[in-house]
């Protein structure tokens, strides 16, 4: 009867064992949704996803898969966004989204987008890796939201200015002339320097370039040539208005349901796929902007000095359009990062 007893409790030992065995190692499959095709070549946040993907699978053996919908298939931005703040989700999601999916949130994200904020690639680099107002960014986003703020994107290039009508090495040169601006920060920037905005869908840009309803714009370098703009686009000027980027974002129950080492791997998986997309993006932006020079345009970067006054003259009036959207502490916060990453980028 004993030797009954012991081996019925053995062998409801193992079953229990078993059974906590399988929930530790049950796989969970993420939807991972983002903007544009499904095509590494035309978009680097597909990239990204592909690259996270493999890295995460690979590094949790299996254990933590994704599923890929580009071309926002999974709704608009501010919808994923709704869906991947929820609690308690049967399908858990993740979200590379843009600053229309996250500001609406999180407006405070606008501070990172101050224009001529950043002198080179690598000081945006150190901004939103190491900089207190990143940390402070994830924090907030995590308290306020009860998602996970992961990684800042980079999607492409710095973007520039074009014009068909002049060469522009300062703000001076932009008086009289029209632009292209797509929201109330782009048009206190024209405004500033004594140029006027207009709102003109990506659709209509080029006829609106060709027919002088605009005399510029401000894109990336890969937009301009996807646009096929240096068509009607003669001088563009690299000033570093504004880092292009994107933000992968993480259900916040999803992520605290992972084991403290499939989190690492997570978090590790982002650091790793935005690495090899920077490299990417800054190689291909060098070379897209030889590209435009090749097909005509006209292309100059400002010194030191001209930078300093497109700062000057062009950020009061945009931090006075934030100031609507964001806290005088997180413009502060944000702007002294960039000028400590500036400076270190430097050393």
């Amino acid at each position: 009867m004993k030797v009954f007893r012991r081996t019925s409790t053995i062998l409801l030992m193992s079953l229990i064992l078993m059974g906590l065995t399988a929930v530790t190692s049950t796989a969970v499959t993420v939807k991972m949704s983002y903007n544009g095709p499904p095509k590494a070549e035309d978009n680097a946040v597909h990239a990204f996803a592909e690259n996270f993907k493999k890295l995460v699978e690979e590094g949790t053996e299996g254990r933590v898969t994704f599923e890929l919908f580009p071309d926002s298939q999974l709704g608009t931005e501010e919808e994923r966004m709704e869906l991947l703040m929820k609690t308690g989700l049967n399908q858990p999601m993740a979200n590379i989204a843009s600053f229309a999916g996250v500001a609406p949130v999180f407006p405070e994200i606008y501070a990172s987008s101050i224009p001529f904020m950043f002198d080179s690639y690598e000081a945006a680099h150190i901004f939103f890796d190491k900089s207190q107002y990143w940390k402070k960014a994830q924090e907030e986003f995590r308290n306020r939201t009860g998602a996970v703020l992961l990684e800042a994107v980079e999607e492409g290039g710095f973007l520039a200015f074009t014009n068909s009508k002049r060469a522009i090495h300062g703000p001076d040169d932009f008086k009289g002339l029209k632009f292209r601006g797509m929201d109330e920060g782009q048009l206190a920037i024209y405004k500033a320097f004594g140029a006027s905005g207009t709102p003109i869908p990506w659709t209509e840009l080029y006829m609106a370039l060709k027919t002088g309803v605009v005399d510029g714009q401000m894109n990336p370098a890969m937009y301009i040539i996807i646009g096929s703009l240096y068509e009607v686009q003669k001088y563009m000027t690299l000033a570093n208005i504004q880092y292009s980027d994107q933000f992968l974002v993480m259900n916040g129950d999803l992520f605290d349901s992972l084991s403290e080492e499939d989190r690492r791997v997570v978090v590790e998986a982002g650091k790793e796929a935005n690495r090899i997309s920077r490299m990417e993006v800054e190689a291909a932006d060098s070379k897209q902007v030889q590209y435009l020079k090749e097909k005509g345009m006209e292309v100059y970067s400002p010194d030191e000095n001209e930078m300093d006054q497109f700062r000057e003259k062009g950020q009061p009036e945009y931090i006075k359009w934030l100031k609507t959207k964001a806290s005088q502490e997180w413009l502060d916060l944000a702007v002294q990062c960039a000028t400590r990453a500036n400076e270190a980028s430097k050393e």
